[in-house]
């Protein structure tokens, strides 16, 4: 039976939502609902691999296929035998579960897993009319979240986390995830038009996805997902909308993105990634002193992520390296400035307090977000930039 139509829940890293969401309404989708740390909407087939494919901010794509309340093992039990199961898993499929729990009853994600494997393993013995499963085939990874005793059962169509773009096998020492720095991108209200330096851009990530954003590139185009192995998936919805990405993508731009690092390993890293990225014609890498940062263009951002100084022994030469970049960038006073951060004291030592400050997370770091808002460029800069 070929299921028509799926209510998707893409996770977000927490301070982030409303930009997945945004990625979201842009794709066309509807019934879309922002909560803590996901965005759930509805979709089809095609929906679920252009999500996967497009959004940049999410970290994974999962169907939600029940939500119920259960404060003992049984109900978990019947809760999770109540899914038809064998609509969406094959008799030969790979079944792992995983388990979140937080403020619930049930807390030993061990026992959370068990009974929810075997929840699934009984329901379709009653379709395959088996005892065993050797699970050899595709996998339809399983995960039950649970929050304050309230249960969502989820199956993972993206495979590995949509920050594995397939551009970065090598980082450097505070890598930035990839999704978190297309969220930053969007928050930032970058445009193609506007010059954008990242002076201590390490591995490059933040630049390669501004430049992925520029040029319409779907993000997923270069990887692999789960959910194209699956029975019920047909292979030419997959063939579609990877070629339509691939027919979006802009050939006519003509920004130059700059990225500068003091440490020559990272600069090379950084042109390694933006090669398997397909935008080195995008970003100029050099290896460069922060203090050394100049521009002859009269607008433009500067978007980086510095060193947070994490241990105590980093925290002097840190705060050093964001006076320096306080000395420097309010040389270029008709720019923007976006800085992400973990260090509480940055405003102090950066020697300015942002126009705006934003709370988000890079993996378990609480990092800040820190926006510092230049003067609008005249309307004919804008156009005349638009233009080129």
């Amino acid at each position: 039976m070929m299921i028509k139509k799926f209510r998707l829940q893409a996770t977000a890293a927490f301070g982030i939502e409303s930009v997945v969401a945004d990625e979201i309404k842009a794709l066309g989708f509807d019934q879309v609902l922002v909560e803590n740390g996901r965005v759930e909407y509805d979709s089809d087939l095609a929906g679920i691999v252009r999500s996967n494919l497009w959004l940049r901010s999410a970290d994974r794509v999962f169907i939600k296929l029940a939500e119920f309340k259960a404060d003992t093992f049984e109900a978990l039990f019947q809760g999770v035998r109540q899914i038809d199961w064998a609509a969406y898993i094959p008799q030969d499929g790979t079944f792992p579960v995983n388990a979140k729990s937080v403020k619930s009853t049930l807390f030993s994600l061990s026992d959370i897993q068990s009974i929810s494997k075997k929840a699934v393993v009984e329901k379709l013995k009653e379709t395959y009319k088996t005892e065993w499963f050797n699970e050899t085939g595709p996998r339809y990874s399983i995960l039950v979240s649970i929050l304050k005793d309230n249960v969502i059962v989820l199956l993972d169509t993206s495979g590995e986390g949509l920050h594995k773009r397939g551009y970065r096998e090598k980082g450097n020492e505070a890598p930035l995830k990839e999704t978190l720095a297309a969220a930053l991108v969007r928050i930032s209200r970058w445009r193609p038009f506007i010059p954008l330096i990242d002076p201590l851009c390490g591995s490059g990530t933040l630049l390669i996805e501004a430049a992925l954003i520029g040029l319409n590139q779907a993000p997923g185009l270069n990887r692999k997902f789960d959910s194209e192995h699956w029975h019920w998936m047909p292979a030419s919805v997959w063939d579609f909308e990877r070629n339509t990405a691939r027919n979006m993508i802009r050939k006519d731009t003509n920004f130059m993105l700059e990225g500068y690092d003091i440490d020559p390993r990272s600069i090379r890293i950084a042109r390694e990634n933006a090669e398997k990225a397909g935008v080195s014609q995008c970003i100029h890498f050099q290896t460069r002193d922060v203090a050394e940062l100049s521009s002859k263009d009269k607008y433009g951002y500067i978007l980086t992520n510095p060193p947070y100084g994490e241990r105590l022994s980093d925290l002097r030469q840190v705060e050093k390296l964001y006076s320096i970049m306080g000395d420097r960038f309010v040389k270029l006073d008709t720019w923007s400035w976006y800085v992400i951060t973990a260090h509480e004291g940055f405003e102090a030592a950066f020697g300015k307090k942002a126009t705006k400050n934003r709370k988000l997370y890079n993996g378990r770091i609480k990092c800040y977000f820190y926006q510092y808002f230049g003067p609008k460029p005249p309307k004919r800069v804008v156009e005349e930039s638009e233009n080129i």
